[in-house]
């Protein structure tokens, strides 16, 4: 079963396509027109196994905002539709993440219910031409557009760049644990039956 999704969002803020894999090798091409932003997107798809192509043309003369909410609205729908019915998959994952001196927790909850818990502010304005203010902002997209709880913690840290960069990470880790078929899970993980 391929677990694959093709997304296009347009917008007068906007222009976006995305293709995302689950079952990839953690290949990427990522032009999101902000630099440090394609860096989390890489990040996110290597240390996932995701395979993921992602354009976005946005209003980034304004500011990164538009950019950055819809990639995660427009990730979230993709991974919403590449996970189909739901059969088979874990449905959580969590992982807790060390880079340098960041430490940051990930756990996620594929429950059709979308939440985001994120305990950090950054104590920098901008990270590279990424406004720090709009990593929430992604994550809180991305929970609405998979319809999935995602809870942050930063355990420990001090470098901006550290702390984002172990949250992509964190979350990759977690939601590749999260989407792995168990071959023991028949149907949905969920006493309703569906999730």
């Amino acid at each position: 079963m391929e677990r694959m999704a093709n997304i296009t969002r347009d917008t007068k803020e906007t222009q976006i396509s995305l293709e995302l894999n689950i079952d990839g090798e953690g290949n990427a091409s990522i032009d999101t027109g902000i630099g440090f932003f394609n860096h989390m997107l890489s990040a996110f798809t290597k240390h996932g196994l995701f395979d993921m192509n992602c354009k976005c043309d946005g209003d980034i003369d304004v500011d990164g905002h538009h950019t950055v909410e819809d990639t995660g609205i427009v990730l979230g729908e993709a991974i919403r539709q590449a996970l189909g019915d739901k059969d088979g998959i874990r449905r959580f994952g969590s992982f807790t993440l060390p880079m340098d001196d960041a430490l940051v927790l990930c756990a996620i909850d594929l429950s059709g219910r979308p939440y985001l818990g994120f305990d950090y502010k950054f104590d920098v304005p901008m990270i590279g031409g990424l406004d720090t203010q709009l990593i929430k902002e992604f994550f809180l997209a991305v929970s609405y557009g998979a319809m999935m709880n995602i809870h942050i913690k930063v355990l420990s840290g001090d470098n901006g760049h550290h702390i984002a960069e172990a949250m992509f990470k964190a979350f990759a880790k977690a939601l590749d644990e999260a989407t792995m078929i168990d071959s023991r899970i028949k149907g949905v993980q969920s006493t309703k039956g569906v999730l």
